[in-house]
């Protein structure tokens, strides 16, 4: 039910704009208000899909309602009602903010028109908020120690910049979460998050994957395919495991960083992209670099920014609120209530050798609720978080 307030000081404009939205959909709950001050008060307690405002009222004109409900709900999409004498003003309110603007008296078709364009457009930014939110919760960082607080630091210093980031650390320690943070805090958040696990394609694959390729450019290249790096236009691409890329493929997005252009594989034409780029490694690519194995330029043009994940053996005091953490999202993912941990369930767990880091956690936790008492137990933690 979409809901729709009507601001207008003449009652029988109201009336009319009722009728029309009303008979138009059984969706549509239309409220209405006979002046700004009267609108405003309605906006304050009520979450609008859409308001239709007059310009020219008495004790509050639909300018200053518009200026002051992009304060209070700046999602809200505002039409405003304007008069022969107030297109000027209408036009003007579209710079401050206004979804459209209708002239009295109103056309049918270009009212409903307006109407079901305004709350597309609400549907869609509640869809995106919604979405960013979950995203955000997916990847959430976890934990108050010194190192986490660091990280913290470092990403918002660097992510609303363009400068490239190296992020090391061993598997299992949350390097994509780190990744996905400066993405999200960035000026390119709009834009879209491509990851790419190096390490899971074939070597003969990697160059396909990363430029694309053109029909004929080998066998079973049917027709042309665009890259990673042509879909991160404009926003983010994530190279998770660089390390195991090979060294012809290192070439090329060495390639692609000094001149920010691609070639698809079987092409000599240049793509221009514009891409910030992120990568990550659980290796030591100083080492790579001293045995030939990785390219000593394109270390230097990732490591910009250099940002070391600690694994979880570093970090014991974040324990308990990862197990709290996790326990709160199997729980909702299996749509049961919260199962609490110990004290001394807590304390043995930070006392585990975590080889596995926090994904090998997140598995011994989910064990845990499965497997031990209502409330998990040290006796719990013996005898099913065992190697």
């Amino acid at each position: 039910m979409a809901k729709i307030l009507i601001i207008e000081d003449e009652a029988a404009i109201r009336r009319v704009l009722t009728k029309i939205l009303t008979e138009e959909s059984k969706e549509y709950q239309v409220e209405e208000a006979e002046n700004g001050l009267e609108g405003m008060e309605k906006i304050k307690d009520i979450d609008y899909d859409l308001v239709l405002c007059d310009i020219k009222m008495p004790k509050m004109d639909g300018v200053e309602v518009l200026e002051a409900t992009k304060k209070v709900k700046p999602e809200t999409p505002m039409v405003m009602i304007s008069g022969h004498g107030d297109l000027d003003t209408a036009v003007n309110t579209m710079r401050l903010g206004a979804f459209d603007y209708i002239s009295k008296p109103p056309d049918l078709n270009r009212l409903l028109n307006t109407v079901r364009n305004a709350l597309d457009r609400k549907t869609l930014v509640t869809e995106n908020t919604r979405l960013k939110k979950k995203v955000s919760k997916q990847y959430e960082m976890v934990g108050d120690s010194d190192a986490i607080a660091n990280i913290k630091e470092i990403i918002d210093k660097v992510a609303p910049t363009e400068a490239r980031v190296l992020i090391t650390g061993p598997n299992g320690t949350g390097k994509e979460l780190v990744a996905h943070w400066l993405h999200e805090k960035s000026d390119r958040n709009k834009g879209p998050m491509i990851e790419v696990n190096c390490a899971a394609i074939p070597s003969e694959l990697i160059e396909s994957e990363l430029f694309g390729h053109v029909k004929g450019a080998f066998t079973n290249a049917n027709k042309d395919r665009a890259g990673k790096f042509e879909a991160a236009n404009g926003g983010t691409i994530f190279l998770d495991e660089i390390g195991d890329m090979s060294l012809s493929a290192q070439a090329k997005v060495l390639r692609a960083l000094q001149e920010n252009k691609v070639q698809r594989v079987g092409s000599d034409k240049d793509i221009k992209v514009d891409v910030r780029v992120i990568a990550a490694t659980n290796k030591d690519l100083k080492s790579e670099i001293d045995e030939g194995k990785f390219r000593e330029d394109l270390y230097h043009r990732l490591a910009v920014i250099l940002v070391r994940v600690p694994p979880l053996n570093e970090r014991r005091d974040d324990i308990p609120l990862l197990v709290e953490h996790f326990a709160t999202k199997i729980a909702e993912e299996q749509g049961t209530i919260v199962k609490g941990f110990t004290g001394p369930a807590i304390k043995k767990l930070q006392e585990y050798d975590w080889t596995g880091n926090i994904r090998e956690l997140r598995n011994v936790v989910e064990r845990l609720i499965i497997l031990g008492g209502k409330e998990v137990s040290e006796v719990d933690v013996e005898l099913f978080a065992s190697k």
